[in-house]
């Protein structure tokens, strides 16, 4: 009869001690939770700001694009795909859309007969599509999402691209687009090369565009998308994570309520159960 009562208090307060690491183990989790979704919120509020004069240098480097009325020709076949994500995770679906349209962009090209190569800015997309698309990869830029992005960071991964031997004859640019900061969506921005913008029927009336403005113009175009995108990706991401964080929390304190709940009713039963145990023992005497 000891045995058994021994066992089972051993049994409860094994249950007590397993809820009461558990809830030490949920609340220092929401305290971090809690922290990452203030720095967040301070970084999303800055990214913001910096967003909305980075629009222009988007809107206005595809102005010569739109006015030019420029059209690959059908046999050009090489394409090449950019796309933007970070190297941070705890964002929502911020990197695996990016990575499905880049999937479904792939998937069409290839059946309509491009030869498709991927440049990913970010080391996320290169985990979610080294697996299955490991072949279509040229290049990876890591070390993206630690800081806000700038010009000089746009102007260099331009650069790296036009010097990587890699010909295309038109790309484009897939990134999150802010709309607010329970939104997002993912968003496309093309780019074509020197030969297509130059063989454009209406680049004609443009005066003074030689071939070393072109490329110049070229060049700075695509440092423009790339920049507008990052611009973009950055505050889309940094609000997904201030989201992200936030529904954590409430769930940390959802789960925090029920333990506390359980403790109580394990501890009470405990206490009950030893008080009968004392009253049936005194009773016996």
């Amino acid at each position: 009869m000891f045995l058994l009562i021994f066992r089972g208090q051993v049994r409860n307060m094994a249950t007590l001690k397993d809820i009461t690491r558990r809830l030490k183990s949920i609340k220092n989790i929401q305290k971090i939770t809690k922290s990452m979704k203030m720095v967040a919120a301070a970084k999303y509020a800055k990214a913001e700001r910096d967003l909305k004069p980075a629009r222009v240098y988007g809107v206005g480097a595809l102005a010569l694009y739109e006015k030019a009325e420029i059209k690959v020709p059908e046999d050009k076949k090489k394409h090449l795909i950019i796309g933007v994500s970070s190297d941070r995770g705890l964002c929502g679906a911020i990197h695996t859309s990016v990575a499905k349209a880049m999937k479904t962009e792939i998937g069409t090209l290839s059946d309509a007969g491009k030869d498709v190569m991927v440049v990913g800015v970010g080391d996320k997309l290169r985990g979610l599509l080294q697996r299955t698309h490991s072949k279509h990869f040229l290049v990876t830029f890591k070390e993206v999402g630690r800081k806000p992005p700038t010009f000089g960071d746009a102007s260099m991964i331009a650069s790296e691209l036009l010097n990587s031997g890699y010909e295309f004859d038109e790309g484009s640019v897939i990134y999150n687009r802010f709309r607010s900061v329970i939104s997002y969506k993912t968003d496309e921005k093309p780019f074509y090369s020197l030969d297509a913008v130059a063989g454009a029927e209406s680049i004609s009336i443009y005066d003074d565009i030689d071939a070393d403005v072109l490329r110049n113009y070229q060049e700075f175009t695509l440092a423009n998308i790339l920049f507008y995108s990052l611009k973009e990706s950055t505050t889309s991401e940094q609000s997904a994570r201030m989201t992200a964080m936030d529904n954590a929390s409430k769930n940390a304190s959802e789960i925090i309520d029920k333990l506390t709940l359980t403790f109580n009713r394990t501890r009470q039963a405990v206490i009950t159960k030893e008080l009968i145990e004392i009253i049936s023992g005194a009773a016996a005497l």
